[in-house]
């Protein structure tokens, strides 16, 4: 077995091969130095200097204590018609199963204007290097992008003292695509209450200054000043390896309902990489850059390789994960279950008000599609309550 892509989605594909029965060989490539380790800290406990870079190191289990580890490397070209995957250094490794877990990188702004002072939050590197900036006495830092981790970084920003913090977003809300607007007002209002300014319905245009980023230009005008920039505006699929054999990589790779790509049985992708449907909804295929997906992804996809190379007769019923996902900014958290984003336009309240802790639920076709719950802990816990109901509803129609 080859697995491609040596980060949490690489390592437990490696750890389900195992327990889903191969006892071959399996050799893992990754980008990166390091050994597989937890991302979401990364804009929140370890940026902060509340939590040690060492503390984010998976602990594989023992099963996998035989594999072969090739960090460092990258995958440069695909045949799979060959069963073969070129790495940069000239190698070429052939396979029996391949695994394509490489998941995203940082998208980056095409904008004119000096690149130091620029940061992205996806790996170790980055966060080291933006916490160093952040850290330093009268940062004046601006964060492109209102999402997931836009959000995260603003709030540790202010938490370590930065002197000013902007979120700059074209859209109206932060985080109004997965939470829709009643949340998303929310969210914005705390926020502001704790000291981040929000430079919303406009984008960045450029940057101001000349070895390094003084300013940024937005694109009605406005210059705001800055020290410190992290652009958190989406991400891009690690999938030019593949270029060159039949897959749809518009947007990741398409998988079938059983993980697999491009109708290949030999090929699974697994992770933020893949673009599956999921049963538990409809048959329209989707990435979903949640952390659950790469462990549920990799128990599945390793299930229906490993019954295809050694000829079991069974296969699993259609892969259908429940999404979860949190987001701890400031001092509260936002926890949902399900998939909110498919009842934006059934928005309830199920609990509570949007000025405290409030859970709040959203509907598809009349059916409870997905709940977000911001505050604090009771909210949490109470929205943890609605996950088995969630997983007992019938499969939503498209």
């Amino acid at each position: 077995m080859l697995v491609v892509g040596a980060s949490m989605a690489g390592l437990r594909a490696a750890e389900h091969l195992r327990s889903a029965g191969w006892t071959g060989a399996i050799t893992v490539v990754g980008e990166e130095p390091h050994m597989p380790y937890n991302r979401p800290p990364l804009s929140k406990e370890v940026l902060a200097g509340k939590a040690p870079f060492s503390s984010l190191a998976f602990r594989p289990r023992a099963s996998v204590g035989d594999v072969e580890w090739r960090l460092g490397r990258k995958a440069v070209a695909a045949r799979l018609a060959e069963r073969t995957v070129a790495l940069d250094d000239g190698e070429t490794l052939s396979y029996h199963g391949l695994v394509v877990a490489t998941g995203m990188r940082p998208r980056r702004l095409r904008c004119p204007g000096p690149l130091a002072g620029r940061h992205t939050v996806r790996t170790i590197d980055d966060a080291q290097g933006l916490r160093a900036a952040l850290t330093r006495p009268g940062a004046r830092v601006v964060v492109v992008g209102g999402g997931f981790i836009g959000c995260e970084v603003a709030a540790t920003a202010v938490g370590l003292g930065a002197a000013e913090v902007t979120v700059v977003d074209p859209l109206p809300l932060p985080m109004v695509g997965p939470l829709g607007e009643l949340l998303a007002r929310a969210l914005l209002e705390r926020h502001e209450k704790r000291g981040v300014r929000f430079a919303l319905g406009a984008g960045v245009s450029g940057f101001r200054g000349e070895d390094r980023v003084t300013g940024v230009v937005l694109s009605d005008g406005r210059v705001l000043a800055a020290d410190v920039v992290v652009e958190s505006v989406g991400s891009v699929a690690n999938t030019e390896w593949l270029e060159g054999n039949g897959l749809d990589l518009s947007d990741g790779v398409l998988t079938d309902e059983h993980l697999r790509a491009g109708g290949r049985p030999d090929v699974v992708a697994v992770g933020d990489v893949a673009r599956f449907p999921n049963a538990r909804y409809d048959h329209v295929p989707r990435r979903v850059e949640h952390w659950c997906i790469p462990t549920d992804s990799a128990r599945h996809a390793a299930k229906v390789l490993v019954a295809r190379l050694t000829g079991a007769d069974a296969e699993p019923a259609p892969f259908a994960p429940l999404p979860t996902f949190w987001s701890d900014q400031h001092e509260f958290r936002l926890q949902s279950f399900g998939a909110p984003a498919l009842g934006r336009d059934d928005v309830r309240i199920l609990d509570g008000a949007p000025d405290g802790d409030v859970l709040v639920g959203y509907h598809r076709d009349g059916l409870l599609a997905g709940v977000v719950a911001l505050g604090g802990r009771s909210a949490v816990s109470a929205a943890a309550r609605y996950r088995a109901e969630l997983l007992q509803q019938p499969a939503l129609t498209a």
